[in-house]
């Protein structure tokens, strides 16, 4: 069994669970990439490499989520900045810099959801190239 495996099979309670699978699944489809567990609980999808002016250098997944028991946090790098009209769209939700949580993948349109990891993924190749995983 995978670490992603190990990790999809032990996510909790039931609800987070089934929510984890269908988010693995929603992500393969829309990215056509294989997941990568990242710090133990994220999964990502798509990695990609930066250079900040300060010098300071590092890879990073470029979309991918993370089923926290509270919330789901789903990860668009590097950020929503220009992206309210999808989110205007998408549903309940709450959003940080980088991340956007939800209580249940129910609250979301999945078809909104798909074009938002989309725009987030064109988005992040204009700084960075993005690559499979």
């Amino acid at each position: 069994m995978t670490d992603v495996a190990r990790f999809l099979d032990a996510v909790e309670p039931a609800r987070r669970h089934t929510e984890a699978a269908r988010l693995d699944a929603f992500f393969r489809e829309v990215t056509g990439w294989q997941p990568v567990l990242w710090s133990g609980s994220m999964l990502g999808y798509g990695r990609y490499d930066y250079t900040y002016a300060s010098g300071r250098t590092g890879s990073y997944f470029a979309t991918g989520f993370a089923p926290r028991k509270a919330k789901l946090s789903i990860y668009i790098m590097p950020g929503y900045a220009d992206f309210s009209g999808i989110l205007g769209r998408l549903g309940k939700h709450s959003i940080g810099k980088s991340c956007l949580y939800l209580n249940k993948l129910e609250d979301a349109d999945m078809d909104v959801l798909a074009g938002l990891v989309r725009a987030g993924l064109a988005d992040l190749a204009k700084s960075w190239p993005v690559r499979s995983t």
